[in-house]
């Protein structure tokens, strides 16, 4: 196969990752939130005080799926890494940052203003732009 006729393959494949991988991360991020509003919290700084916090947090099923949400997110960003230039995979990534608000309203009914909604299509607006440029650029380097 040319270079040319796997460049649109290469391009799917990429895409359905960082789907996945904005999906992963917002996943993750929100179990953590989860698990620790079940922990409580953080008030006390001693460091008796928050090894025991610590271990509280190794104890809610939530952080720990969370934490493997992380990990399946982290595979695959190295991936995509691996396969598109950063400055194309960092930036369409940051999908992400639209999910998290909408998350945080529908899931937790945390109150949302108008100038973070304003933010999210900014954010939307630019990986919409990033998403249309190709994701490599420069030549693939073999190991």
């Amino acid at each position: 196969m040319s270079s040319a006729a796997a460049r649109p393959a290469a391009e799917g494949r990429i895409a359905i990752v960082i789907a996945l991988t904005v999906i992963a991360n917002t996943c993750g991020n929100l179990l953590l939130s989860v698990g620790m509003k079940r922990v409580g919290e953080i008030s006390n700084w001693a460091p008796g005080a928050l090894a025991l916090t610590l271990l509280r947090t190794f104890t809610v099923g939530t952080i720990w799926l969370g934490i493997a949400a992380l990990v399946i997110f982290f595979v695959m960003y190295l991936m995509l890494l691996s396969w598109a230039d950063y400055s194309y995979v960092q930036p369409a990534s940051a999908a992400g940052y639209a999910l998290v608000p909408l998350t945080a309203f529908t899931i937790f009914g945390e109150p949302v203003s108008l100038a973070r909604w304003a933010g999210v299509l900014l954010i939307t607006i630019g990986v919409g732009l990033v998403g249309r440029t190709p994701a490599r650029t420069t030549e693939l380097r073999t190991a």
